[in-house]
């Protein structure tokens, strides 16, 4: 299958399917949004600060002659981690086909720093509400459907000290995937998990201070884009016999 970035696209095979992604106002979630609906795809997206760039994302997606709605929601809550899932289904026809948890929260300093907040915080977002958003989405899913989760180089390899909360919390996010994918299996509904490298994003910036040092860990030497990614999260919400798997889009971060 060809493409115009990541793995491939997936030629119209999203037509008529409806895609979440959370945390979709800016960065790897907006360029998601973007490429599923390119490939198709109505999307929905979660945003809980970014109500002004999640509009401009809607916007894009419907002068693609897509559908899209923008839902606040704060991942870090246990009613409106699911409540989202039946939001997006009950605003875009009453279904929902892929689910792509990209939210997250990327707190990372000495182990002596976090606080208990900081850890209920992290795990709140990056663990539970990534599994009530899957387990709503499950509910709702039929043959077909994919659930998408995007983790981080840094379950691969942690290249230095500070990272001890957030690679705890994304690397749970493995066991969740291998243990859906054995559980939706017979359903027809795959999962699997994405691991983005440094990324140029507004977080994290191929300029910025430490965007060397990141660059030169990679083996290719630079940053990746949101897009590359997004073109990863398309290629897997369009395959039918891939699930239960990790996905590297490093640059070779982890080699």
């Amino acid at each position: 299958m060809g493409g115009r970035d990541g793995i491939g696209g997936n030629d119209g095979l999203l037509n008529g399917k409806v895609a979440l992604v959370t945390g979709g106002s800016r960065g790897i979630g907006a360029a998601t949004a973007l490429r599923l609906a390119r490939e198709g795809a109505d999307v929905a997206l979660t945003y809980v600060n970014g109500k002004e760039a999640a509009d401009d994302v809607v916007r894009a997606v419907e002068a693609l002659g897509r559908r899209a709605v923008a839902l606040r929601a704060d991942s870090a809550d246990v009613e409106e981690s699911a409540g989202a899932v039946a939001r997006t289904a009950e605003a875009l026809g009453g279904r929902l086909d892929v689910l792509v948890n990209n939210v997250g929260v990327g707190l990372l300093g000495p182990l002596e720093s976090l606080s208990v907040a900081d850890v209920d915080r992290v795990l709140a977002v990056n663990v539970r509400g990534v599994f009530l958003a899957s387990q709503a989405a499950a509910g709702l899913m039929v043959a077909g459907g994919r659930i998408i989760t995007v983790g981080t180089c840094m379950t691969q390899r942690v290249p230095g000290p500070g990272g001890a909360l957030y690679a705890m919390s994304k690397s749970a996010l493995i066991g969740m995937t291998k243990a859906l994918a054995r559980e939706l299996g017979a359903r027809g509904i795959t999962a699997n998990i994405v691991h983005p490298g440094p990324i140029d994003t507004d977080m994290n910036p191929a300029d910025g201070v430490f965007a060397e040092g990141q660059a030169a860990m990679t083996a290719l030497g630079r940053f990746g884009t949101a897009e590359e990614v997004a073109g990863t999260v398309a290629y897997l919400a369009g395959a039918a016999y891939v699930t239960g798997a990790e996905f590297s889009v490093d640059g070779g971060h982890a080699a």
